[in-house]
């Protein structure tokens, strides 16, 4: 059973954030009437969910009563229902430890995705091109906005590295997943005599912070303006709209030339540096966090994967999953439908958290 000490204390927490949403000196602070509002929904369904299995207790102790106290065809029948709500509990139970397994305060937010392409030359580039119409279908499905913060062409196509925002609600809390070293294995169009070919490609997923959440001091940036170069319109290439921002205290240094507009640039420039400094934040609070970002990028080696694309087989395989669960139709995944492997992976990450509560 769950520890009933946890299910109270959930129940007036419940209680709380109603009392403060009530409270007329809340009512006239937006942002906290914000916070508060995103709680409560959450604790709605929880506290739903505890009424549900409070109940399920309650009725599986006066079905054992009527059970050991009557006799006959009612002992039998109480018997029966007493049965069916013990094969019932344990289902009813697990999704309630999953509900009370709260979201991580950063996965609401919007997210600054990177994908640098790794091991394998123009056929890396290519797959990082495929990876980010990959996110952009799955982002169009679910009425996202994507916003190309900076890009470098590939020889033949594709990108060497591409960096784009991605709004919405819930992003990063479904986007985190897409962290780490993707391999593809498949005749790539850069290939004359037909051999397949493996290559990587890097993605970083960082929570897009807000000005709240990262101090930045102006003093502690170095600014510098550069004539932009690559394709480009008329003015990008002959003006000095790119911008290079440097963090003296980490050495970050962000860059940004797709703009027309120096001021442009710059604010693009500034959303991901402020965001790779959150996710240096995150990572110091929390200290057994500490390797992640270096873990998910890795050095784009083949063998540091967790997704390959085998085209030959026509089949996806996620390698941070088992059983059924890890291998999936290559043209679906392809094509932006990640909402089966999305939702394997938070439930394994959820089931791995239960053992807290």
């Amino acid at each position: 059973m769950i520890d009933r000490d946890i299910l109270d204390k959930i129940k007036a927490r419940h209680e709380e954030v109603q009392q403060k949403m009530a409270d007329p000196a809340v009512a006239g602070d937006p942002q906290q009437i914000a916070e508060l509002g995103k709680e409560h929904s959450r604790l709605e369904d929880v506290v739903a969910a505890i009424e549900r299995y409070e109940a399920m207790i309650e009725e599986r102790a006066d079905l054992r009563e009527l059970a050991e106290d009557e006799d006959g065809e009612l002992a039998d029948m109480a018997q029966a229902e007493l049965d069916d709500l013990e094969d019932r509990l344990p289902e009813t139970e697990r999704a309630l430890r999953l509900q009370l397994v709260p979201d991580a305060p950063e996965d609401d937010k919007s997210a600054i995705v990177e994908i640098r392409a790794g091991t394998g030359g123009d056929e890396a580039a290519l797959f990082a091109g495929d990876l980010f119409r990959l996110y952009m279908r799955f982002a169009e499905g679910r009425g996202w906005r994507i916003e190309t913060i900076s890009l470098s062409h590939g020889t033949q196509g594709g990108f060497k590295e591409i960096v784009f925002s991605v709004e919405g609600e819930g992003v990063f809390g479904v986007m985190k997943y897409e962290s780490g070293v993707h391999r593809v294995q498949r005749v790539p169009e850069t290939e004359s005599s037909g051999r397949i070919h493996t290559s990587a490609a890097t993605v970083a997923v960082l929570p897009e912070a807000e000005e709240v959440d990262v101090d930045l001091k102006q003093h502690e940036l170095t600014v510098d303006a550069y004539r932009a170069s690559g394709p480009g319109g008329q003015s990008v290439n002959t003006t000095d709209s790119a911008i290079r921002i440097t963090h003296e205290p980490t050495g970050l240094v962000v860059t940004c030339q797709d703009e027309k507009s120096q001021h442009k640039n710059r604010t693009k420039a500034m959303r991901v540096l402020r965001s790779r400094l959150y996710e240096k934040k995150r990572e110091k609070q929390q200290e057994e966090r500490a390797q992640e970002r270096r873990e998910q990028v890795g050095s784009g080696d083949r063998s540091a994967k967790i997704r390959t694309y085998n085209f030959p087989q026509d089949r996806v395989t996620d390698h941070r999953l088992t059983g059924d669960e890890k291998n999936y139709a290559l043209a679906d995944v392809i094509d932006g439908d990640l909402d089966d492997i999305i939702e394997a992976l938070r439930m394994k990450e959820n089931a791995e958290r239960l053992g807290e509560i």
